[in-house]
């Protein structure tokens, strides 16, 4: 379970999360909506300790994110291309993820192997480093390195953007088959209201920092949505 307590963060003056309680159940694929600034990317940022809240704090499976190391072991995420190490090549990065996780090189090439027609042909075996990889391939690199290991918390922000129609198929697969395992808890962020739909059982709204919303999805909950966003 992740736990948020009275978390806030404010910079120079200007309240960007405001939490009092939330909780996300194990298991979940819990999805976060917004416009921008609204203050998704900062609570993520929260859940991995990457940055420092001013009050309260955020608790993964029991452990204080900011006060305990154990966390990490069980969770993952792709934020954006600054996760990658871009002088590396795709295999040379997903191999040294594999080592950080304990997993020796026919254990990422096993999973490599499910992956890719994800990959569609363009990530694998084309001797570029990450950095020359185009921002759509870059992302595919990060997300499925976010699954070496099978880490139980999984944290993928806005994964849809910059992908061409028939990857954001497959991703919203990869998704779903990921969030119908019970002992894994998913979170994506998203701009897209029907990718977040498709894939999340539960949506939380956030709007300047506050949860504005918290839905158990539903055939209604596109339309929900989209009223809410369309005011």
């Amino acid at each position: 379970m992740i736990t948020v307590h009275n978390l806030t963060k404010t910079y120079t003056g200007n309240t960007v999360l405001n939490i009092e309680h939330l909780e996300i159940q194990k298991g979940n694929s819990f999805g976060l909506v917004g416009n921008n600034g609204a203050g998704k990317t900062t609570l993520f940022s929260a859940l991995l300790d990457l940055i420092n809240p001013s009050t309260g704090h955020i608790e993964n499976n029991g452990f204080n994110v900011s006060k305990s190391e154990d966390w990490k072991s069980i969770t993952a995420a792709f934020i954006d291309e600054t996760f990658l190490i871009g002088y590396l090549t795709a295999e040379e990065y997903f191999y040294f993820i594999g080592e950080l996780r304990g997993q020796n090189k026919a254990d990422v090439d096993g999973l490599l192997s499910d992956f890719e027609d994800f990959f569609h042909g363009e990530i694998l075996g084309q001797k570029k480093y990450l950095r020359d990889l185009s921002k759509g391939n870059q992302k595919k690199v990060g997300i499925i390195a976010a699954l070496i290991g099978t880490p139980e918390v999984i944290i993928l922000d806005e994964p849809f953007a910059n992908l061409d129609p028939t990857t954001q198929i497959r991703l919203k697969k990869i998704i779903k088959d990921l969030a119908a395992n019970p002992e894994v808890t998913v979170l994506v962020s998203s701009h897209d209201l029907m990718h977040v739909t498709e894939v999340c059982e539960r949506i939380v709204v956030l709007d300047k920092g506050e949860v504005v919303k918290d839905i158990t999805t539903s055939e209604q909950t596109l339309k929900e949505l989209e009223a809410h966003f369309n005011k």
